[in-house]
């Protein structure tokens, strides 16, 4: 059996679309699955819309991914092989140049156009199935505007020749060219290789995922300035038209290749779930060490809020690592003001503090003035023990808000913050201790 040669083949005319990833993805993990090859083919022919700086997104895109590929091939630089090949359809009659008339004044004259020989066209997709095709209402269909310039279904033939691909494996929308392309693999006496068409990505209102609806969702550069893992990423694609089997959702990139079957892509779409997505992205970020845990939520912390809590800054990152599943959610979180406990300026209404008028302000006071005793005779002093203690005391009253909510709000000054333990923790015994003594003087 010959060496399975698949490729991915991006035009630079844009940021890499996650659509792509995942038409890359899965062919890389099938080549990787059987001990193949994986090429990248960056179809850059398209003079005017073609940009380097595209390219270059694209190719740092799957360094990030850890997509490494077996080769590099760019279509500008084998525009030889393209007209090379053309002309030989012509001297063989296969292809011909064909006079037209122009839509527009100065516009060319001219293209060349193959033969078709008008014949029935069948091919067996590795995901669709067999699939027949008519070819004669195509007529001579054009191969090139001139010898310098194939369309795209001429020089994706000759490419995929001239590198050898066993299998193209590309999105859905790509099966009606096959027979244009089949026709042309004969024309040039070639074998066709094996083809797998991958349903479309759509989003949860079953629209096509595209720029001009979801914006920068579209595009890798997003998912990695915003604080998304690039296995997370990986996972969630994976399961995006494809289906391992079982229950498990998680996977690292060792097990979906160990599992990675073409049979078991699906012929419907998949939906891009973005709450399926953090919920991935925060299971695989779990998996971090503390010390990475810390760097990655610094990255996301605004430099004025850092300095300006310096104090806490160590403290309060395990809280908010708990709390987010991307780098978006911790900017929103800190810009939701929740973190204001950090704030030494803190006013306390009374009202409020009585848990908003529930209760006497004797009642309060009572339960506060425990919570200082309680506090003060803790020694391993964090959150958990912290939570223990005042539990202890507050299942023995009625109703737990009634001292929990006075010990959050004395602690945080605000009626929207992180309970009272992770607050106390964050604070530290003194400051504990000082907020809740002076929330008494508010309540005499």
């Amino acid at each position: 059996m010959s060496e399975v040669i698949t490729r991915f083949a991006p035009s630079p005319t844009g940021h890499l679309h996650i659509g792509g990833v995942r038409t890359a993805l899965f062919n890389w993990l099938y080549s990787r699955k059987v001990g193949g090859k994986c090429l990248l083919r960056i179809e850059d022919t398209d003079r005017e819309r073609s940009k380097k700086e595209y390219e270059v997104s694209i190719l740092d895109s799957f360094q990030w991914l850890g997509m490494e590929y077996d080769g590099l091939y760019r279509q500008s630089e084998h525009v030889d092989n393209h007209k090379k090949y053309l002309q030989e359809l012509i001297d063989k009659d296969l292809a011909y140049i064909s006079k037209e008339e122009p839509k527009e004044p100065g516009m060319r004259d001219t293209v060349i156009r193959l033969r078709n020989p008008g014949k029935l066209v069948s091919f067996t997709d590795k995901i669709l199935g067999e699939i027949k095709v008519d070819t004669t209402d195509l007529g001579d269909f054009i191969i090139a505007k001139d010898l310098d310039e194939p369309v795209f279904h001429f020089a994706n033939v000759v490419d995929d020749h001239e590198m050898n691909i066993t299998l193209i494996m590309r999105a859905q929308e790509h099966v009606s060219n096959v027979p244009r392309q089949i026709l042309i693999w004969e024309a040039l006496g070639w074998t066709p290789p094996a083809f797998a068409h991958i349903p479309l990505i759509v989003a949860e209102d079953k629209s096509k995922i595209s720029k001009r609806k979801h914006g920068e969702l579209v595009s890798v550069p997003y998912y990695k300035n915003n604080g998304y893992l690039p296995e997370a990423l990986i996972n969630f694609l994976s399961l995006l038209g494809w289906n391992p089997g079982g229950e498990q959702e998680i996977f690292s990139v060792k097990e979906l290749v160990d599992l990675f079957e073409i049979d078991k892509i699906n012929k419907s779409p998949g939906v891009f779930n973005v709450t399926k997505l953090n919920w991935i992205n925060k299971e695989h970020l779990k998996k971090l060490t503390e010390q990475q845990r810390g760097k990655y939520v610094k990255q996301f912390i605004p430099s004025d809020f850092a300095e300006k809590n310096a104090k806490y800054l160590e403290k309060i990152i395990p809280v908010i690592f708990e709390r987010i599943s991307n780098g978006i959610e911790i900017k929103e979180l800190i810009e939701s003001g929740e973190f204001g406990f950090l704030s030494s300026d803190l006013s306390i209404e009374k009202d409020i503090l009585n848990w908003n008028g529930k209760q006497d302000s004797s009642v309060t006071s009572k339960h506060l003035n425990s919570l200082v005793e309680i506090l003060e005779n803790i020694n391993d002093y964090n959150a958990d023990v912290i939570k223990n203690a005042v539990m202890q005391y507050a299942d023995k009253e009625e109703k737990r808000g009634a001292v929990l909510h006075p010990m959050r709000y004395a602690l945080s000054g605000q009626e929207k913050s992180p309970d009272p333990f992770t607050i106390a923790g964050v604070l530290g015994k003194e400051d504990s201790i000082k907020r809740l003594k002076n929330s008494l003087t508010v309540l005499n």
